[in-house]
């Protein structure tokens, strides 16, 4: 990947870190909306602010037992509880490259929920510079890593994956469209330092979602590798 791709990425990236800020600044989560009505106030807020008009992928916000939820899913549009813990899940496109961001929060003061959002962030960045003292990494070592290091920390990895690639909108797409080379799944035994078929640098998103399947409660972090 060329070093103005990697630039343009971290940009878009920070951008949208600063709308998370504005959503936090704002105090748009709180108890009593719907995670739909969230969702549009989110996503309101980043094209009155930020310019944002289009998000790559669906845009999610997840609460309570939802939070156990992953990608593919749609379950039932749910209100917001006053100690619910929550996730946004955005993918917004910032001057033709893809951030993917993934934020938790938690209303109240539950120590289990907040220790469950403290311990996927602090995991997240242990895993990143896991992976920066690497030369080669199959993609199905880095999720089992990540599956274990959710273990580690009393949790279970609720993922079906542990993030996948990002890029100049659209990303790069496998020519089987079942493929998961793209992926950290646990059935990728591609490299994921290989480069794509242009010779370019593929850069990825780490993203981990912990889970407490007893209590009903998930936890997501995510962001550029």
């Amino acid at each position: 990947m060329s070093d103005m791709t990697k630039e343009n990425l971290l940009n878009a990236q920070s951008i949208s870190l600063q709308f998370f800020k504005a959503i936090e600044e704002n105090n748009l989560i709180v108890a009593g909306k719907t995670e739909e009505q969230l969702n549009a106030e989110v996503c309101d807020l980043a094209l009155k602010m930020f310019g944002i008009e289009q998000h790559w992928h669906k845009k999610i916000v997840r609460a309570g037992k939802n939070t156990l939820a992953i990608y593919p899913d749609n379950p039932p549009n749910r209100v917001i509880e006053k100690d619910d813990i929550l996730f946004i899940d955005l993918g917004p496109i910032v001057k033709g490259y893809e951030a993917d961001i993934g934020r938790t929060y938690v209303l109240g003061n539950d120590a289990r929920k907040l220790k469950l959002k403290r311990d996927t962030e602090t995991a997240w960045y242990e895993i990143q510079a896991w992976y920066q003292e690497q030369k080669t990494l199959k993609a199905s070592s880095l999720f089992q890593y990540a599956a274990d290091k959710a273990k580690e920390y009393g949790w279970e990895f609720g993922g079906a994956i542990a993030g996948h690639i990002v890029g100049k909108y659209p990303h790069e797409q496998p020519i089987d469209p079942q493929s998961l080379e793209l992926d950290i799944h646990p059935d990728n035994p591609n490299d994921i330092f290989l480069r794509d078929a242009e010779g370019n640098e593929r850069h990825w998103i780490l993203e981990l979602q912990f889970v407490d399947r007893k209590n009903e409660i998930g936890a997501y972090f995510e962001q550029l590798l």
